[in-house]
């Protein structure tokens, strides 16, 4: 692994995990129980039933799936599902649309995960005598804002802090779920699973209830995700601390709800009545920062998911900007605006965390479902199990999850706007990754070795004014000796482009999250160099910074010779004499399109060009950059019937 941090366990190791990967999962317990009861009577068929689910529910999805198997599926310290899909995309080809499935719902679901926390955080106050019809929306739409609004500093600092925090609010729930337990102890028999299977098999409607049981887990996928900030082994020892302090807590809210003596709810939070009335306040606020470090690790996993999307061609390129010095800290300005506004729509349409309970957990049932398909392929290709073994567990959770994802469609009503958001984000994935590789499929290679004489012979041409001393030029051609047609054809078109030192450099975006190296192929010596740099899928590329000190080291190791005239300049001026050019296509009208073509070409050069432009994507400077316009054309219009018109003058006879 890359990370030193991930090959050795600490107590600061172990604090940092707490605050960074437990956030969404380790605050289910403030609305889970409340979501299971909801307007029902308290019997103990429904309070021991509800909690084995969410027992077995946490022993069979979290630490079998995901402490367990899933954290093996580690791309170079990294997790979640693109760095999955990386890992077993060769073993097969229609793996796409499942990991942009999972994709598309793991981020469309972080618009609903920082309301409903904050919000049930916030919705505490109203058990403090005098303040029981306060407002909670105003509050949770100002800590929200504040929240989306630092983003753009970082969160550095503020992050040291989460862990301790974390460690404070675990601690909390264990100790109240304890202090319960030893009030009515039996409640601990509902760890037999035959009171969930009774729950969902003899209860009226029981088997619905499973969409609430499902919240309990929600935070498992995200674990996956944050894999890479802490490692397996820290991630597994603190998940057992974790674990205890959830259920404990779970167990002490059914407790209550058996020994409290009324027969509804009635709109009260099992956790919060298990507080003891001095503790309210501070419990509020703790509860309330949980939240806040909770909606944090969303939408810092969010900024990475778009990242990775980019770097793997399933999103266009947008603005990456890297608010502190800490590795891995990104923050993207338009993915943090679209968050913002979609989570106040949510906290102003459903009012309160009871309302959003309906909507929540739909998608990340998705996304748990896609990763069980491509968990598959790793456990088979790349770990080599038994196919019969991998077959049985794939079972397990197949049945699990399918059940999660029909007891959750019951919440379409509840989401129906959100379908549109989701499908959206599925489209701009599929319609980006489609598009280019039909545009790729349609880009002309030609052996760069068959023009090297002709291009040496551009150079020392005197009749032609130099256009730089050293040209580059940006090609996606992999192979050593290929390069793109139309590069050729800039260099020898009407204005021929003059230089000392021809450059073609290929950007290779690698499956590892951190390479960054370079590999250089002289095939004319001192006139014609490929350079090949190699960038991890999680690098924000500066291609201008890297070329630069990559000539440097030429120069300084004596591998690369400029001619004098080439050098003479260096008196006025230290800079290096470079000029990139970037060949922008356009879709020329001149193309004869399918329909489905036609859809996804128009589609992603709109993208493109409401995207981030390649000059700023690469990390070139705009002074040094020149933009060729290209008309590109796929399918020629053929057997074009055009007529012409003859006109009979008329003749005077004189």
């Amino acid at each position: 692994m890359t990370n030193e941090n991930f090959k050795k366990v600490s107590f600061a190791s172990l604090l940092v995990t707490f605050g960074i990967i437990y956030g969404d999962i380790g605050t289910s317990p403030l609305y889970v129980l409340k979501a299971i009861i909801g307007t029902k009577p308290i019997t103990q068929e429904l309070v021991y039933g509800g909690i084995s689910c969410i027992f077995w529910t946490l022993t069979i999805q979290t630490t079998f799936k995901y402490i367990l198997l899933t954290l093996q599926a580690d791309n170079h310290g990294e997790g979640g599902i693109f760095s999955l899909y990386a890992l077993v995309k060769r073993y097969g080809k229609k793996l796409v649309i499942p990991t942009i499935l999972g994709a598309t719902t793991l981020l469309a679901d972080g618009i609903i995960t920082p309301p409903i926390s904050v919000a049930s955080a916030v919705e505490g106050i109203q058990n403090i005598k005098g303040l029981e019809t306060i407002q909670t929306v105003p509050i949770v739409i100002v800590i929200l804002s504040f929240l989306f609004f630092f983003q753009r500093f970082g969160t550095d600092n503020v992050g040291k802090a989460f862990g301790p925090i974390m460690l404070i609010w675990f601690s909390m729930l264990l100790i109240l779920g304890a202090r319960m337990i030893t009030l009515h102890p039996e409640v601990l028999k509902a760890i037999n699973p035959y009171y969930g299977f009774k729950l969902l098999t003899h209860y009226p409607k029981g088997f619905w209830l499973l969409g609430a049981v499902f919240l309990a887990t929600t935070g498992a996928e995200a674990l996956y995700s944050d894999l890479g900030h802490c490692g397996r082994k820290n991630i597994r020892i603190t998940w057992i601390f974790v674990k205890v302090a959830l259920l404990t807590n779970y167990f002490g809210q059914s407790a209550w709800l058996l020994s409290q003596g009324s027969p509804m709810l009635s709109g009260r939070n099992p956790f919060y009545e298990i507080m003891p009335g001095w503790f309210l306040i501070p419990g509020i606020i703790i509860a309330t920062m949980a939240t806040i470090i909770a909606s944090q690790a969303l939408i810092s996993g969010s900024y990475t998911l778009i990242n990775e999307a980019m770097n793997l061609n399933f999103w266009p390129r947008v603005n990456v900007r890297q608010p502190t010095e800490q590795k891995g800290q990104i923050y993207i300005p338009s993915v943090n605006n679209i968050l913002w506004v979609g989570c106040i729509m949510m906290i102003l349409y459903f009012r309160n965390s009871e309302h959003m309970e309906a909507a929540y957990g739909f998608s990340i049932t998705i996304a748990m479902l896609m990763t069980t398909l491509l968990l598959s392929y790793f456990l088979l290709f790349k770990l080599k199990w038994n196919k019969f073994l991998v077959a049985a567990i794939l079972a397990v959770f197949f049945i699990v999850e399918t059940s999660f994802f029909i007891a959750n469609v019951a919440k379409i009503k509840e989401r129906w706007m959100f379908l549109f958001f989701e499908l959206g984000i599925f489209l701009v994935m599929y319609v980006w990754y489609e598009a280019r590789k039909l545009n790729n499929s349609f880009t002309r290679f030609v052996d760069l070795g068959k023009y090297a004489q002709k291009i040496a012979a551009l150079s020392q041409e005197d009749k032609i004014p130099m256009y730089a001393t050293h040209l580059i030029y940006l090609t996606k051609a992999d192979r050593r000796h290929e390069i793109e047609e139309k590069i050729i054809r800039s260099i020898f078109s009407k204005k021929p482009k003059k230089a000392e030192v021809y450059w073609f450099l290929h950007i290779n975006r690698t499956t590892d999250p951190y390479t960054l190296n370079y590999d250089v192929i002289e095939l004319l010596d001192n006139k014609i160099i490929k350079v090949t740099i190699n960038i991890g899928f999680r690098i924000q590329p500066r291609t201008e910074l890297y070329f630069k000190k990559i000539v440097k080291e030429l120069i300084q190791e004596k591998q690369l010779t400029l001619p004098v005239k080439a050098t003479e300049i260096s008196v006025f001026n230290d800079e290096e004499d470079l000029k990139f050019i970037v060949l922008e296509k356009y879709l020329s009208v001149e193309n004869d399109l399918t329909v489905r073509e036609s859809l996804l070409l128009n589609s992603y050069f709109y993208l493109k060009k409401a995207g981030l432009s390649d000059v700023r994507a690469f990390g070139l400077d705009k002074s040094d950059v020149e933009i060729e316009n290209i008309p590109l054309v796929y399918h020629a219009i053929e057997n074009v019937q055009l007529a012409r018109i003859h006109e009979h003058k008329n003749t005077v006879n004189t």
